[in-house]
């Protein structure tokens, strides 16, 4: 059992006998006396994937859920889902579409990954912050456009749409931010 003086972002409780990763919190104190100092608390289901929030009074009380972060590897698609292995025990797990749709287009095979496991289930994947990708499609470099920064579509090895700067050409190795999806420099 954890207390509200103990929650911080990234840390992941069990409500409603799911595990719950904390996006965001803060604390209110109330004017008025014998007020409770109130826990605000943004939470995502990571069964679910429903982004929630609830108040907890100060001193309340949450179960720490059984959810460990391995280190992981992406290994192949596997028709709408993905194959990832945990480098600890190399244990295979096919995820389904659910999970593998809004990170497909970041990984290359081999990537590494952080696999959130919750009662010997994997509940979430989490690539690198950062990923470098091949532009293999996009418009001809535009030619001394830099009084705005101008930005065009480009096309990526994994098929993943973004916009980059004018300057790029096909064939450039560039960063892109796997929390946005959007460029970040070349590579």
């Amino acid at each position: 059992m954890i207390t509200t003086a103990d929650f911080k972002r990234g840390l992941v409780i069990q409500l409603d006998n799911a595990p719950c990763l904390i996006l965001d919190l803060t604390t209110q104190s109330p004017s008025a006396r014998g007020g409770n100092t109130l826990v605000k608390t943004k939470y995502r289901n990571l069964l679910t994937g429903q982004v929630l929030e609830k108040t907890f009074k100060a001193g309340d009380k949450a179960d720490e859920a059984d959810f460990e972060r391995r280190k992981g590897q992406f290994l192949y698609p596997s028709g709408d889902g993905g194959v990832f292995m945990d480098l600890e025990n190399y244990e295979q797990y096919e995820l389904d579409e659910e999970l593998f749709e809004p990170i497909k287009g970041f990984l290359l095979e081999g990537a590494d990954v952080q696999l959130g496991v919750f009662e010997g289930r994997v509940v979430s994947v989490d690539p690198p912050m950062i990923v470098e990708l091949l532009v293999t499609e996009t418009a001809p470099a535009i030619k001394n456009a830099t009084a705005t920064a101008q930005t065009k579509d480009a096309v990526l090895e994994t098929g993943m749409h973004i916009q980059v700067p004018g300057y790029l050409e096909a064939g450039e190795r560039v960063k892109v931010d796997t929390r946005e999806a959007r460029f970040v420099s070349r590579a």
